[in-house]
């Protein structure tokens, strides 16, 4: 049996279902999850706005990768010592967000 319409309901399903891996325990979309969906985008601007709060390791290990989106690979370098996180080059900036954002699950 198939109902009109069935498709659109698996798809909603799916991006309810994916972006509540996002989501803490209030509902809320974490802020550094909202800084790597934006980094993923390529807004380092509106990601740095969200990262420059935060003082955690993770904070700033993406605070580094604004700036290696940026280009300031100086700064990121200052912010990958801050995370403690090695500073490999040549940076690969989809897994580094794919490697942060595997942190938040």
């Amino acid at each position: 049996m198939r109902f009109a319409g069935s498709g659109k309901i698996l798809q909603a399903t799916i991006v309810l279902y994916s972006s509540a891996k996002f989501r803490n325990d209030s509902g809320m979309m974490s802020k550094l999850a909202q800084a790597i969906r934006h980094l993923e985008k390529d807004e380092w601007n509106l990601a740095h706005e969200i990262v420059q709060a935060d003082d955690t390791a993770l904070g700033a290990w993406l605070h580094g990768i604004v700036h290696i989106q940026e280009g300031d690979l100086d700064n990121a370098r200052y912010w990958y010592r801050r995370a403690k996180r090695e500073f490999v080059e040549p940076v690969s900036v989809a897994d580094e967000i794919n490697a942060a954002k595997a942190t938040l699950k």
